[in-house]
This record gives structure tokens, sequence and C-alpha cells, in this order.
């Protein structure tokens, strides 16, 4: 097995039916002898090397056994950075990679991605110049992509920053800047921009097997899980970019395969935003588990997270375990003035990150750095990384590709490439600004039918506009699409969510012909699902 370690103007492009729209998919599948490129899997890792490989002239299909971003990518605590654990750990190169990757992605997606300020809590003397030292230096490692000066405060400076921090024995802090994003959103919109250059996306599309001649794989067998229909697939290179999955598409190749992936689990809390008023988010640089802990303002809610804990069996939806969250609200109980209790968590959420398997212990001390694999069959492989770097992960693997396959080499042009809905001077206050340039057309449907504007529940702000415009331009395919992924509801606010499951499966119903019956089993199903993001005392 070798190992490597590791445009388009679209500004004023429309999304419409033919572009991002499921059949079209599937008929352009049939009609296609042959792929350069068949990527598995859906998340960040996949749809940045979609992007990669269709900008730079490949033939390019992208096939998701679930819906796109349904695992780790839309599971993160919603942060651009470059790792400031890892500079503590004296990983300078990852550190400043990551920093460039993020000073690129505010450019390419200013709709999705905004600079966040935060403040570290001091509360022994030489806290405040251990880690400004620390973050100057993070500052410096970004260079010209910086996105503000390291500042140290006083008592008084902090508490304004944070005022619902806890001030006995503060000492003072630390502010530093980094990104904050929507990850699922940005994750569609990279889905969007590879259909919108021609390449090919399908959700729901599980590979049942890999296709070989003379002991080298030359394809896929694919099942659409909707329609309960095969297809064989033609490809040149196949690459496996399927997360914490990545294990079962190796042993799919070679039955004694390795495992190169090792698992780990962090969940994230969400609660309302008196907990964290102000737009400064709170960073606790020590746990007990030596991670960091986040309280970070999203969608006018807060979330606070994350832990670490090693997981053997790997699942779709992965569920919080209750020690879990007690290490989560312990933690950020010892920092707040009012300490949040089981009553005022509306939504927790699990995600599972895929680390480069190493011998270590601790899953906390694994780098996410990536590494990309390639097999004796030539089945590529991604692992590791983080959202961050999705764009130089994808640029290794095509450069593997190219140096080890028949695919013709061509230069990468991903580096300043507008991604889907790019727009500037954007008020992410505002309902729709996650749209980007989309939000024009969604304002119009409600300008058309009044009815639209109307919001599917009290407790959430999102309007029926948006889940018809899902349906129609977002391949949104069921209930738990919609309200997990389209908008964030279900990260929100679980309660509200579930009771938003009737209105949201009507409206997709109507757009997609579906029956009662249908309805029916979508709203249980989501219900169930959605169950597990519920404080135990709620459910």
């Amino acid at each position: 097995m070798r190992q490597l370690h590791g445009h388009r103007n679209a500004e004023n492009i429309i999304v419409n039916n033919n572009t991002f729209n499921r059949q079209h998919m599937i008929s352009r599948i049939q009609a296609e002898k042959e792929w350069d490129i068949c990527i598995i899997g859906g998340g960040a890792t996949g749809l940045g090397v979609a992007v990669d490989a269709v900008t730079r002239g490949l033939k390019t299909l992208l096939v998701e056994k679930y819906d796109f971003a349904k695992g780790t990518s839309s599971r993160s605590t919603k942060l651009v950075h470059g790792g400031v654990r890892y500079l503590r750990q004296g990983n300078f190169p990852l550190v400043k990679e990551a920093l460039k990757e993020r000073g690129l992605l505010l450019h390419n997606a200013p709709h999705l991605v905004k600079k966040q300020s935060f403040v570290i809590p001091n509360y022994t003397w030489w806290e405040t110049p251990f880690y400004g030292m620390g973050l100057k230096a993070y500052d410096w490692l970004a260079g010209d992509l910086g996105f503000g000066h390291t500042q140290m405060l006083s008592k008084e400076e902090t508490v304004r920053c944070a005022p619902t921090l806890q001030t006995e024995g503060l000492q003072g802090g630390v502010l530093y800047y980094d990104g904050q994003f929507d990850d699922a959103r940005l994750a569609l919109h990279l889905a969007m921009t590879a259909a919108e250059h021609g390449a090919v996306l399908v959700n729901y599309m599980s590979v049942e097997h890999l296709m070989k001649t003379k002991g080298k794989i030359c394809g896929v067998g694919i099942s659409d899980m909707g329609e309960e229909k095969t297809y064989e697939v033609q490809a040149k290179t196949v690459i496996n970019a399927t997360g914490v999955f990545a294990n079962s598409i190796l042993k799919m190749d070679h039955a004694d395969a390795p495992s190169i992936v090792t698992v780990s689990q962090g969940i994230h809390v969400v609660v309302d935003k008196e907990f964290l008023p102000s737009a400064t988010a709170i960073m606790i640089p020590n746990t007990d588990d030596n991670r960091v802990l986040f309280a970070v303002p999203w969608h006018n809610k807060t979330i606070i997270g994350t832990t670490d804990t090693p997981i053997d069996t790997v699942s779709a939806e992965p569920v919080a375990l209750n020690d879990e969250v007690d290490f989560v609200m312990h933690h950020i109980g010892k920092y707040l003035t009012k300490k949040p209790l089981q009553n005022d968590i509306r939504s927790i959420f699990a995600g599972l990150r895929p680390l480069v398997k190493d011998t270590t212990e601790s899953t906390a001390s694994l780098s996410r750095e990536h590494h990309v694999t390639i097999s004796d069959s030539n089945l590529v492989s991604i692992v590791g990384g983080k959202w961050t770097t999705y764009r130089k992960m994808a640029e290794d693997v095509l450069h593997l590709v190219m140096k080890h396959t028949s695919i013709e080499e061509k230069p990468c042009t991903t580096q300043h490439l507008k991604i889907h809905g790019w727009k500037i001077e954007v008020d992410f206050t505002a309902p729709f600004s996650y749209y980007g340039y989309d939000e024009a057309a969604i304002q119009s449907m409600i300008t058309d039918d009044s009815l639209l504007g109307e919001k599917i529940h009290r407790s959430l702000p999102f309007v029926k506009a948006e889940f018809v415009w899902a349906a129609r331009n977002e391949m949104c395919m069921t209930v738990d699409d919609a309200l997990s992924r389209r908008t964030r509801a279900l990260l929100l606010d679980a309660h509200a969510a579930i009771e938003s499951a009737p209105i949201v499966a009507k409206i997709i119903a109507n757009e997609m012909n579906k029956d009662e019956k249908w309805i029916g089993r979508q709203v249980e199903e989501f219900t169930v699902l959605a169950k597990h993001y519920l404080p135990k005392k709620s459910i």
C-alpha cells in the first residue's frame, strides 16, 4: 500500500431543477459509459474531491449512501480554525496549513464563513501571558490571511466580552479570532458547486461492491436506496472518502485489509442564548481529558462542546452517552455564573471523528492530519483531516491519483474558486443569510405566496418557503434532510423539530407527489431519530 501524507465565477449562477435534481443525476449515470473519477462518500472530504476533480475537467461522479453531510460533516463545533490544541502539541506545519485554508474559506464562501472572537478566561497569574504569547504565534502563522490580532485583557475587559463568565478568581483573559460557519450548508453548497461545473452527485445511493478487471478496480456496483434499482458504473479511479466508514470500503476491496481509521466521538450540548448573550465565544483551554471546551454563539443559540470518547462501533446516527453530557455540563458550569441544567438543554448532537489509526491509547492526542493511500487494486482512500482543510485534502487526493493512475495531470483550480451562494456584505443575523445569493429567490417565493412566509414553529426561525426550496432545488428527500441539514432545526431545538415534522412532511410530500402513508412514515421515523437529541429527562 503506497501512502502520502498529506473557474468559473459563481456569483450569478441560479440553481434550477435541471442542475441539482436527483432524477436528472440518475439519468446521467445511466447515460455515461465511463467516469474518470467515482467518489464514495458525500461528506466534506468527498464533496471537496468532487469540486476539485470536476474543475480540473474530469468526468466526476459522487455517490452517498445517506444524505450529503449526514455524518461527521454536519456535527462539528461549527468552527473554521487552525487548531489551537495542535499549536500546544507543537504541530506548527498542520496549524499553518489550516490557517491558510481558513483564510481561503472566508474568501471563497463569505456567506457561510465569518470571523469569530473568542475569549480565554484566566484564573491564575501565568495563564494570560502564557496563552497570549501562544496565540500571538497563531496570528503570526496565519500571516496575511489572519482574522484579527490577539489581545491580552484585564479582568474588566474580559467580563465585558463575556458577561456570564464566573468572576471569582478571574485574573484576566486573552481575546483571539478564528472562524465560524454552518457545516451542513457549506457541504450542500459544495455539492451544488460541483454540479454547476458538471459533476453528478446522488444521495441515498449505496455502493454494494467494487468491480475489478485483472485485479484492478474498474468501477462500482451501486443501489438506489429509494427506488430499489441497481447500476454498474465504470470508472477509471474510485476514491474512498467515507470517513468513519472507510475501513468497511477497504474490506470490500480486500477482506484482509488492515483498518486505517480509529473512531472518536465528540458531543455538543445546545442551550439558549442567555447563557452566552454576547457575540464573543468562550474557550476553556484544558479540560480533564486534555481537550479544549468551547461555548460558541450559533444561530441565536449557544453550542457547548466537545468530548473525546473512543468508539468501537460506527453508526450513521451516533448517540451521546450520559457521561459525555454530564462531562460537558459539569465543565461549562464551573465557568459560568448561571450553570445550565438538564432542563435548559435544547438539543444534544454527537459526531464521530475519523482519526488516522495509531497505537496511541488516547484519541485526544491523535492528530487530525489526513493521510491518502492507494491499494494494490488502485482503490484510493483519504482518511483523517478536518473541515477547515477539506480543500487541501482534496488537492492531495487528486495529486496522488494523477501520479499513480492513468488520469491525465491537470492543475488544481480551487484555491480561489467561489462556492455556490458566494455573496459579500452578509448580515449574519438575517434569516436567510446562509443561502447566499439564493436568498433572493426564496424571498421572491414569499412575495408570490405570503403563506410561504409562515414559520413552521414558534420556537424556530424557519419558514415554509425554505422547505419548498429544499425539495425543489437542494435534493432534500426526507424530513430528516429538511430539519437536520437543509435547516438546522434538530440541532437548535429537538423538541420543536419533532413538533414541526408533520407540517414539513406535508410540504415535502406535496413537492414530491408522495401520499399520506409516506407522510406518516416520515414523521414516525424522524420522531424516533430526534428523540436521541433530547436530554434523557425529556424523553
